[in-house]
């Protein structure tokens, strides 16, 4: 089938857009109603179509990815390679292909949505079972090792891609797949069925959004009853259930555990689930859970997992900067999940952590050119710091990985970012973060269309023009950020008093040409961790609007190592902002000085006799340091690194 590209219709629904029925405050602007129009996530954005969709493809047929799917389709001989999940990298790089064929249709990305889909179909059985390396490497014994073989994963991926294609391209190749993919699940899991839970959540999450495209209850009963499964440790013959998301049931659990990317799937096919099933219990679960984790397993930079050790969160503060792991994927689960949550509850909490995360905890996995990326992301890499193996940072950000989860992960989620900036509740629109960018959605009175121009987030300020205007009052509102004391607001010329934390609501009779303008202060705010978070102890951070600030080598103007920087509070609140449009394809560094570490002596021991007063944390004269965003670290070398740093 062939068809010319074609622009997208406004009404084509969002990544994670509940169905009409589901109990949510907020649903997503459709697709093609929200669009990126400038400034900093569109840079991304074209970074992300121009180079990595592009070197995407050609990485999955050099690293084994399209060829595992031709050797099971029986058009190519040989031994498959690769991990077992290597059809789900083909399946997160199909859905970025579509979504970005959605936001600009291109011929030639289109051929290639349809070739790597021709080889997919070619690899699937007769059944609907689809999994090309347990298909040719286990010689076809299916959930033999469910714990371990992310058979469902692979699966949750598959439809997650075959529903965006389907949206953006109109053609339905891949979703016939899917169909029959999931047909085949519900015909062996389930009661009556194997009541087995595959080790690696997601499959929750694509079962909900093929039931949303296709009206399928079944697909939705599954989801439900795998979220409900966990918990009665059917994967404890892989090891510690704990790790698998399968300790305690979902709807008794107090916080997320084990490994962090499985965890917050969970939550995030768990938060779809309760939506569209109207689940009170369940959705306050997921509530109780998320608080939980956000108030003791989170790092500054709205990073998740502490261990590298299987990947997992760690205890109750146990947040160590030098050994955090906080992987990428993690970070993308973390924002699926918070904007599940904001859509379920309207509250601006969800959305607060959604803008961190992706400026703080996402964005530092992908290089500035687009195409390069961190699996792991430390807040802190030490002076000489040895590379012990391919996920360390200290190699820089890498083109692949052998387990290539992270790259068209961070593909599919710039490709569909649109659909995290606006939401519509029938009475108004709702605007959750901040760039140049254009919203349309249909109310009872009409069409509204927002024009959004701003420099965010270098500069505060966040202007929304009227362009189109239903009859009637309705409503706009726009998020305050909870760190944004101070901010102030007009609109159409009248004074507001913003609230942090919260919606700043504004219901009118609005006339095309009409503004609201909110302004952020971008003052420099200095941090500091629970005392319980030991590792950072007598430690602060530094924020400037949304985003965390580091100290690298580069950027220390005396003989001095990063390991070895003192800070006082009060200078660092001083720092002066200055844009640079030439570093780091234009940051804004924060300039303020720094002193020497009193307590740095080569000869001396590693552990010495306590004095009666404590030693003076600094000594000589004070030096210029500047401090540059985190999520723009490594561009210039993957060097010495702090967010948090040593009081003087």
């Amino acid at each position: 089938m062939t068809t010319a590209p074609r622009a997208l219709p406004s009404a084509v629904p969002a990544p994670a857009a509940p169905t009409a029925g589901a109990a949510v405050r907020l649903r997503p602007v459709p697709l093609g109603a929200a669009r990126t129009t400038g400034g900093f996530w569109a840079e991304r954005q074209r970074a992300n179509r121009s180079r990595a969709v592009r070197t995407g493809y050609e990485r999955l047929g050099s690293a084994g990815n399209l060829q595992n799917l031709r050797i099971a389709a029986g058009t190519a001989t040989g031994e498959v390679r690769g991990p077992v999940f290597m059809d789900s990298d083909v399946h997160k790089w199909l859905e970025a292909a579509a979504w970005e064929y959605g936001r600009e249709p291109s011929e030639e990305l289109l051929g290639r949505i349809r070739e790597v889909t021709a080889l997919v179909a070619a690899a699937q059985a007769p059944d609907g079972y689809l999994d090309s390396v347990v298909q040719v490497r286990d010689g076809g014994e299916r959930y033999r090792d469910l714990p371990w073989s992310h058979e469902h994963y692979c699966a949750g991926h598959l439809f997650q891609a075959a529903v965006a294609q389907s949206r953006c391209t109109g053609e339905t190749a891949l979703l016939d797949v899917a169909v029959r993919l999931a047909d085949h699940l519900v015909a062996t899991f389930g009661p009556g069925g194997r009541e087995e839970v595959d080790g690696h959540p997601i499959v929750e999450m694509g079962l909900v959004e093929l039931y949303r495209e296709t009206g399928e209850r079944r697909y939705l009963d599954l989801a439900r009853w795998f979220v409900d499964a966990r918990g009665r440790g059917t994967t404890a013959r892989g090891g510690d259930p704990t790790y698998f998301s399968d300790r305690v049931p979902v709807r008794e659990a107090t916080t997320a555990e084990g490994h962090a990317v499985r965890a917050v799937y969970l939550a995030a096919g768990a938060a779809d689930v309760a939506a569209e099933d109207g689940d009170a219990e369940l959705l306050a679960a997921l509530v109780r859970q998320w608080e939980h984790v956000v108030a003791t397993k989170t790092h500054v930079t709205g990073g998740l997992g502490s261990r590298w050790d299987q990947e997992r969160f760690g205890d109750e503060y146990e947040l160590t900067p030098d050994r955090a792991y906080a992987e990428t994927c993690a970070a993308i689960g973390s924002v699926q999940w918070a904007q599940r949550m904001l859509l379920a509850t309207g509250e601006a909490r969800y959305g607060d952590l959604v803008e961190r995360t992706l400026y703080n905890a996402f964005l530092p996995g992908v290089s500035l050119g687009g195409d390069e990326y961190f699996y792991v992301n430390p807040l802190q890499v030490r002076s000489g710091a040895h590379a012990d193996e391919e996920r360390s940072a200290v190699h820089g950000r890498r083109g692949w990985f052998d387990c290539a989860c992270c790259p068209p992960n961070v593909m599919r989620t710039l490709s569909s970012l649109d659909a995290y900036l606006a939401t519509s509740d029938g009475g108004g629109v709702q605007l959750h973060q901040f760039t140049a960018c254009r919203v349309g959605a249909d109310l009872p009175g009409g069409r509204v269309e927002l024009a959004v121009s701003t420099d965010y987030p270098w500069d505060g300020t966040v202007r929304v023009r009227v362009e189109e205007s239903a009859a009637g009052e309705w409503e706009l509102a726009v998020r305050v950020p909870g760190w944004a004391r101070g901010a102030t607001a007009t609109a159409a010329g009248r004074r507001l008093t913003p609230e942090p934390g919260e919606h700043l609501r504004v219901r009118r009779a609005w006339a095309v040409g009409e503004e609201l303008v909110l302004v952020l202060p971008l003052d420099v705010r200095v941090v500091e961790a629970d005392p319980r978070v030991d590792a950072v102890r007598g430690c602060v951070a530094v924020e400037r609007g949304p985003l965390v600030y580091c100290a690298e080598q580069a950027d220390v103007s005396a003989p001095v190592a990063v390991d070895d920087l003192r800070v006082d509070v009060a200078t660092l609140r001083g720092a002066r902002a200055e844009h640079r449009p030439g570093l780091l394809g234009g940051v804004t560094v924060l300039r303020t000085t720094a002193r020497r570490s009193a307590r740095h002596d080569g000869g001396a021991p590693l552990y010495r006799p306590a004095a009666d007063a404590p030693a003076a944390d600094a000594e000589g004269e004070g030096f210029g340091i500047e401090l540059v965003p985190y999520h723009a670290w490594a561009n210039r070398g993957a060097g010495a690194m702090r967010v948090w740093l040593p009081r003087a």
